[in-house]
């Protein structure tokens, strides 16, 4: 049986004491408590990563409102030119009823105004139909001339027209919505040079 001097025991006693003064370790292995230059460290990186995520959401919701916008531009378009490819296959209906009241100006029979007064009204509903549409003519005779709406097939010498004015509207222009289904095909004036005929016919 081992007896415990009194020396052994004192030891002992103190290498507990020592111990229990110790500072306990974290899990980590770093102390309990934090240094003022680790804390502010801490604080910097903790305010960095939030900076981070903060500029993530920003830049994320940028382009999700970009992806809205887009989507709303396509139905927008869709909603004002759906009918783009109907309204073109149509225009040249609305041609042949002006041809038509056009070869009955001059005629002055009774049939022939019948003909000519059921054309017109034909003309003016169909026009005013396609009008609750925005289907709008272009018909710029005396305007200045506008390659985004007009289409010169010829030039005329004109002492009394400003060049580069509308003098004639050979076949009207049409527009949906703002945008040219057709341009107006016109000829186009020009100032005098001393030809005979006056007439200029682009290619």
């Amino acid at each position: 049986m081992n007896e415990q001097t009194p020396e052994t025991d004192k030891h002992h006693h103190y290498d507990e004491e020592t111990t229990a003064n110790e500072p306990t370790a974290q899990p980590d292995g770093e102390p309990d408590s934090l240094t003022l230059e680790q804390a502010l460290e801490r604080l910097d990186e903790a305010e960095a990563a939030m900076a981070g995520h903060h500029t993530e959401v920003l830049r994320l919701h940028a382009d999700m409102q970009n992806i809205r916008r887009r989507a709303e531009q396509d139905v927008e378009k869709a909603h004002k030119f759906g009918q783009e490819k109907l309204v073109s296959e149509l225009l040249p209906v609305i041609d042949n009823l002006e041809r038509a009241l056009q070869a009955a100006e001059d005629k002055d029979s009774d049939l022939v105004s019948a003909l000519r007064q059921g054309v017109e009204l034909t003309l003016k509903s169909f026009v005013d139909c396609l009008r609750k549409f925005n289907v709008e003519a272009l018909d710029p005779v005396g305007e200045p001339f506008d390659p985004q709406f007009h289409q010169a097939i010829g030039m005329l010498e004109s002492n009394t027209a400003e060049p580069d004015t509308v003098m004639t509207v050979m076949q009207k222009g049409y527009t949906l919505n703002g945008r040219v289904l057709r341009p107006a095909m016109v000829m186009v004036a020009r100032a005098p040079t001393g030809d005979t005929d006056g007439i200029s016919v682009q290619a």
